[in-house]
């Protein structure tokens, strides 16, 4: 096996110091392993497939530690060492929630606190633009759509200039409110990002608390009607839905075009916990990509997901597919640099991800004319364009500064400062956070 690159730094789960790490070979997987003076050694897995390993970390440019700052990853502003620029920034407009869900990066359902005003997030705004924007936007939470004056929002950004802005939302109420998601889409909603973790009941009552599948199966159809593109989210648990990979993808494929793909979230850990994750709790990034080449029985070839240049390599995949008239998805290019988030700038990777996730417009008028062939494919390839993904978020266990150097997803702070999204959520074993606890709203 070649060698890889090792040393970083990580934090302590225990107390969030900033401590060194390394990532070594063990029977087969890759673990990151780190000691903190007081309170003893950490290991834990995040790569089930060492012959993989050094090709894929290798696969773009790694950040120099010498460029980080000591006070990383505890004053992210965003700072000016940071080794990217944003490419999705997520603005929460709420911490109030319709569900109590197992795993969730905001904690969130049981907020009293305020949403932030109308005023707030036009300066939110107004901050992304001084920052260099537009970016893309994704409006989160909480749940979005607990605000009736969501559809304002999604206005005023675009107002602003801001092209592509998603809805991440667990969908209840856009398959149950019709109006309301008129009322979206008027105002000029590009994708909405689709809480989906499963094809069956007993998922949804394992991770969400209820039976949920036919309300995200009518969220779905509602945005279809509407012209709305949707992108599938799917958090993977080992032991209760790793199964489900092939059925979300072949579910996802029976609304295309207004499903544009389907994105997969290995679980990470947030909150407090009694005791800390074990290693048998964690699902890597090569074993959901074997997952979903054996899941779908040759739909999918695993060797067509590729790793990222415009974020760190370890951070995620993407696979770019035509979905053809005949059933079959056919890769593009082989998911080359000029494809989704595989570039190598974020201004790139958030162009491609608008076009791909937003539902297709209307073709210019050709007389009815046809030339066959690569002609019918381009045409495909422009309504029918397939994304699968999927992004390995960081915990206090998995924290690597290398990779968070190069996070192009940021999450405005209350105060209107662009933190790595790692960052932002990151707590310690017993619930204590960096970021996400100390809110200052301006109303």
């Amino acid at each position: 096996m070649k060698d890889f690159p090792a040393a970083t730094q990580s934090v302590c789960p225990e107390c969030l110091e900033r401590i060194a790490a390394q990532r070594v070979v063990r029977g087969g997987a890759i673990y990151l392993e780190k000691t903190c003076p007081g309170h003893g050694d950490f290991s834990t897995v995040i790569w089930r497939d060492a012959e993989t390993f050094a090709a894929w970390s290798h696969s773009s440019a790694t950040a120099s530690l010498h460029t980080m700052p000591e006070a990383c990853p505890f004053v992210c502003g965003q700072c000016s060492a940071h080794g990217q620029q944003p490419c999705c920034v997520l603005l929460e407009v709420t911490q109030r929630c319709n569900l109590a869900c197992s795993f969730c990066f905001a904690a969130a359902g049981g907020s009293t606190e305020p949403d932030p005003g109308l005023n707030t997030i036009e300066g939110w705004y107004f901050r992304l633009l001084e920052a260099g924007g537009p970016f893309n936007v994704q409006l989160s939470g909480g749940e979005p759509c607990l605000r009736d004056d969501l559809p304002e929002i999604v206005a005023m950004g675009r107002s602003m200039g801001f092209p592509f802005i998603q809805l991440n939302t667990n969908g209840l109420r856009i398959a149950c409110d019709s109006a309301y998601l008129e009322r979206l889409a008027e105002s000029g909603l590009s994708t909405v990002y689709l809480q989906f973790d499963a094809t069956d009941d007993t998922v949804y009552e394992q991770l969400r608390g209820a039976k949920l599948f036919d309300l995200k199966r009518q969220a779905i159809e509602q945005c279809a009607r509407l012209k709305i593109g949707v992108v599938l989210v799917a958090t993977i648990v080992p032991g209760i839905n790793a199964y489900e990979l092939g059925s979300i993808i072949k579910f996802a494929l029976q609304y295309s075009p207004a499903v544009r793909g389907v994105h997969f979230q290995p679980v990470s850990y947030f909150g407090r916990y009694a005791r800390a994750p074990e290693n048998a709790d964690r699902i890597t990034l090569p074993e959901v990509m074997q997952a979903i080449a054996a899941q779908t029985a040759g739909l999918v070839n695993s060797e067509v997901l590729r790793p990222a240049a415009s974020e760190h390599a370890l951070c995620s995949f993407h696979g770019n597919f035509v979905y053809m008239p005949d059933g079959s998805l056919h890769p593009l290019a082989g998911n080359s640099p000029a494809t989704c988030c595989t570039c190598g700038s974020s201004a790139k990777a958030r162009d491609f991800v608008a076009r791909a996730w937003s539902y297709p417009r209307p073709a210019q008028a050709t007389a009815g004319l046809s030339l066959g062939g690569w002609d019918d494919f381009l045409e495909r390839a422009r309504t029918h364009l397939f994304t699968i993904s999927g992004m390995a978020f960081q915990d206090a266990w998995t924290l690597d500064l290398e990779r968070l150097h190069r996070c192009h997803i940021f999450v405005m702070s209350p105060e209107g400062n662009l933190v790595p999204f790692c960052a932002y959520n990151l707590t310690s074993r017993n619930g204590r956070s960096l970021y996400r606890g100390s809110r200052k709203e301006a109303q």
